[in-house]
């Protein structure tokens, strides 16, 4: 049985949607460090919409079909469903990743967020601070502000 689908195989070694966007609207990076995995997204935003998505990700196969796929998901739709996205459904359209793995899928839907959270900070747009938690806030205990 093999360990990888053919869709996570596909995207890792034909990703789509490699590579930089120089005035991106937006862009998050986000990282791993158990894994080592290291995720950056880039967004063009005109009206509200994804009109382009690069990314460029150091890490494994599946790190890579992640970002591959959660870029092919969100192009082309409106930051509002943008952000519906799921790692499950990440995983879910590539046909499963290992469970092992699932952190790969994980780090797609954070990227998407915090590129995302960059451009409404950047462009001075206000938004439910709830749909963007800090992943670093559950570790640290004090006053809320």
């Amino acid at each position: 049985m093999a360990l990888y689908s053919e869709k996570v195989m596909d995207h890792f070694t034909n990703p789509r949607n490699v590579g930089v966007i120089e005035d991106a609207d937006g862009v998050g990076e986000v990282g791993n460090a158990v894994c080592g995995d290291i995720m950056k997204i880039y967004l063009k935003i005109d009206g509200g919409v994804i009109t382009d998505v690069k990314f460029k990700t150091f890490g494994c196969g599946s790190a890579i079909a992640s970002s591959s796929m959660a870029t092919e998901m969100i192009k082309g739709k409106p930051l509002s469903q943008a952000l519906e996205l799921t790692n499950k459904a990440v995983a879910e359209a590539l046909d499963g990743l290992p469970a092992h793995k699932m952190h790969c899928s994980v780090l797609a839907e954070e990227a998407i967020r915090a590129a995302i959270k960059d451009y409404y900070d950047r462009h001075g747009i206000e938004y439910d601070k709830s749909q963007f938690p800090d992943p670093h806030e559950e570790e640290e205990e004090g006053p809320e502000d």
